[in-house]
C-alpha cells in the first residue's frame, strides 16, 4: 500500500489588498496570526508570500506578520503629487508564483484584483489553484471566472481570523 504524498501548498498574498479589502471595504480587521493559522490548517500551506509596500515607519507590522510566519516579498513604494503611496506588487506576485511554480502542488490567492485573472486562469488550467479568496464583496468579475467554484470569500472565515478588540 502507498502512501498518498502531501500536497505542497503555497500562497500569494496581496497584501494591501487583503487589508483595504477586509477593513474599509467590509469593516473588519483580520488577525494575521490566526490568519496564517487558517492557511496552514484549512488549506495546508507551508509558504505564506505576502507582498507588500515598503514603508520605514511600518517596520512593527512586517515583524510580526514575520512572526505570525509569513514569508514577506516588499516592493519599494512612490509617493505621487498629491502624496498618495502607491507599491503595486501584482508583478511581484505573478513573477514569485510563477518562479515558484515547479516547487508546489497547489496555490492560493489572496485578492479580488482583477489584474491577477490570467495567472489564476493558468493555474485552473494546470491543476494548480486550490483557492482564490477573495478580499471584499466586489472581486473582480474576471476574477469571479477564472476561479470558478475555487472562489472562496474572506468573509465565510471572518469567524476564524477576525481580529476582536
Amino acid at each position: 500500500m502507498s502512501m498518498k504524498k502531501k500536497e505542497i501548498v503555497y500562497a500569494f498574498i496581496d497584501a494591501n489588498n487583503l487589508h483595504l479589502g477586509t477593513t474599509k471595504g467590509l469593516g473588519w480587521e483580520v488577525d494575521y496570526k490566526k490568519f496564517m493559522i487558517w492557511l496552514e490548517d484549512k488549506a495546508n500551506v507551508s509558504d505564506a508570500y505576502m507582498f507588500i509596500g515598503k514603508i520605514e515607519e511600518h517596520e512593527k507590522l512586517y515583524s510580526h506578520l514575520q512572526e505570525c510566519g509569513f514569508i514577506l516579498q516588499f516592493k519599494p513604494v512612490s509617493k505621487s503629487q498629491d502624496g498618495q503611496i502607491k507599491g503595486n506588487v501584482d508583478t511581484d506576485l505573478v513573477f514569485q508564483a510563477m518562479l515558484d511554480f515547479p516547487k508546489y502542488d497547489k496555490a492560493v490567492i489572496v485578492s479580488s484584483d482583477g489584474d491577477y485573472y490570467r495567472l489564476v486562469r493558468y493555474l485552473k488550467e494546470t491543476g494548480k489553484l486550490l483557492y482564490v479568496i477573495g478580499t471584499n464583496n466586489r472581486v473582480s468579475w474576471l476574477l469571479r471566472r477564472e476561479a470558478g467554484s475555487s472562489l472562496l470569500l474572506i468573509d465565510q472565515i471572518r469567524s476564524k481570523i477576525e481580529k476582536v478588540t
